[in-house]
């Protein structure tokens, strides 16, 4: 295999802590798909093996690869193959988009896609009356994937009525008269969506494909899969995963988060470790996803005090017996397994740092979007050994934001939300995902809003008036610490000590971006993009 060098313009490695970086290198040597030397130009340029390749740089940055800890690709995949609505907002241009999809294909028996932004109707509902111009079902999820939008023929079909009651892990949304409105809460989508058509293997495995293509053009050459199993009507993603680890389409290092299903207990933690043995190649599945709550804007988020104007008892949502959770967390732990959290609201948080005291640091356990966190639990992170998962995208003044969380929230626990400076100061160790398809899969246009508190250009919100007011600006981080956590943070998460770091012995997971987002006003790092992505040392993705 042909050596190849990189050259002529600065790199970041993940090592050094802030700019500008003393003796930062500027060249890269690629042996046998690992970094064999990382230097000054002229010394590496030594190292070289006659016949070498290169790529001049041209003063453009070279990163690792970035790591997306937090991900969803194959959703992402099946739903870009769909009614796919996160491109646009509000909703004309959601019925317009309906409506073209439904007039191309005829023959599918059900409108099903996703995307779709609360912030676009009053009260964050849209409602069924608005999908009934379709002569078909309608099952549309929402963009935090937390809820569905439902036309009357999809509840008719259910058989979801006034008498329907709701689930305890859910809610359907009623009218006055106590119709369902055609909104489903959390495990109430499960109501209409299981009947929703099941996409067979083969298109589970192309969605993921497409969704890898797609990451690799944005630079992230691993993640973790945040959902490994069945969840609100989906089919099992595992089975993909290995086929694709087996036959060597899948390129990217993948750790998939096994599926906590909570509506049973610990009788499951054999299967899991069953469904664990089952992974080789580029997949691994030595991580549990816990669930702990839903999200704020529809009150699901489990909360100390409740939600403001909301009743006495509206304090959110947690989906495992908390008592129950430190026995179950404590034996996955004891098996070996990563606990990878899903917690939003300040309960939830702390519920789940209860659970990890006392955990293995071995087990890199992790909390992810931790979106309001009481101030003395912050510090807990650092002294528990439990990584800050972060979703920076959503740590704007954007109008679900403004309008679904804040007023709810109240002044001081909305001053509590995604504390990453304050997690940094505590010495939480950081790692950082998208959601994706939840929201960008795109981690410069998360590292921007992590530096600015303040929409990218170019985000369906970025035309709301206050998208440019910073969104407590005290909890900025500097562009090498969010980068960072992208890079080393987030691939130590996923057990990857060959990745994540320009040095000598990792593997050349590496991305060369299109400038140096370190000299641009930090307003303008959106405006970054990816040129080119190699994984393993080869070249996966080059931009035209």
């Amino acid at each position: 295999m042909t050596d190849l060098m990189f050259r002529g313009g600065p790199v970041f490695t993940a090592t050094a802590t802030a700019p500008p970086f003393p003796g930062a290198p500027d060249a890269v040597l690629v042996r046998d798909g690992r970094i064999a030397a990382v230097g000054a130009e002229a010394d590496v340029a030594r190292l070289a093996r006659p016949g070498h390749d290169t790529v001049d740089l041209a003063g453009r940055l070279l990163t690792p690869g970035f790591t997306d800890a937090h991900v969803h690709p194959v959703q992402a995949g099946l739903e870009r193959a769909k009614c796919e609505l996160s491109e646009v907002f509000g909703l004309p241009s959601y019925l317009e988009r309906i409506a073209a999809y439904a007039a191309a294909h005829p023959g599918r028996p059900w409108i099903d896609g996703g995307g779709w932004d609360m912030a676009a109707f009053p009260g964050g509902l849209p409602h069924r009356e608005q999908l009934d111009f379709l002569d078909r079902p309608a099952y549309l999820i929402q963009r935090d994937h937390h809820a569905a939008w439902v036309n009357s023929r999809a509840l008719e079909l259910a058989g979801v009525t006034a008498a329907t009651p709701d689930p305890p892990d859910g809610r359907i949304e009623r009218d006055p008269d106590g119709t369902p409105s055609g909104v489903l809460h959390e495990g109430a989508m499960d109501l209409v969506g299981l009947l929703t058509p099941r996409p067979a293997p083969a298109d589970i495995e192309a969605a993921l494909l497409d969704a890898q293509d797609h990451l690799f053009s944005l630079g992230v050459t691993g993640w973790q899969d945040a959902i490994v199993g069945s969840y609100a009507g989906s089919q099992d993603n595992l089975p993909a995963y290995l086929s694709a680890a087996a036959s060597g389409r899948l390129r990217a290092r993948v750790v998939g988060a096994l599926w906590w299903d909570r509506t049973r207990g610990a009788e499951q933690i054999e299967e899991l470790t069953e469904r664990r043995a089952m992974a080789g190649g580029l997949f691994s599945a030595g991580s549990v996803k816990i669930m702990q709550d839903g999200i704020a804007e529809n009150f699901t988020a489990a909360v100390i005090e409740p939600y403001c104007g909301c009743g006495p008892d509206q304090r959110g949502l947690s989906y495992v017996d908390p008592v129950l959770l430190r026995g179950y967390v404590a034996e996955l732990d004891r098996l070996g397994f990563q606990v990878h959290f899903h917690a939003i609201g300040e309960r939830a948080v702390r519920e789940a740092l209860d659970a990890l005291e006392g955990t293995s640091p071995a087990g890199r356990h992790h909390i992810a979007h931790v979106q309001i966190i009481e101030p003395s639990d912050v510090p807990r992170f650092a002294r528990q050994g439990v990584t800050a998962n972060l979703q920076p995208l959503w740590a704007t003044h954007h109008l679900q934001m403004d309008e679904l969380c804040i007023p709810f929230l109240g002044e001081e626990r909305s001053s509590w939300q995604y504390p990453f400076a304050d997690l940094a100061r505590t010495g939480a160790r950081l790692c950082a995902g998208s959601d994706w398809p939840v929201s960008s899969a795109d981690p410069l246009q998360g590292m921007h809003v992590a530096v600015n508190r303040t929409e990218p250009g170019g985000s369906v919100h970025a035309g709301y008036p206050t998208a440019g007011t910073p969104f407590l600006p005290g909890q900025r981080l500097d562009l090498a610490t969010i980068m960072t956590a992208y890079t080393a943070g987030s691939a130590w998460t996923n057990h990857d000590d060959e990745a994540g770091a320009v040095a000598e012995g990792r593997r050349a997971d590496l991305v060369v971006l299109d400038r140096d987002p370190f000299t641009l006003p930090p307003g303008e790092i959106w405006t970054t993009r990816v040129a080119m992505t190699f994984a393993a040392g080869e070249a996966v993705y080059e931009r035209r």
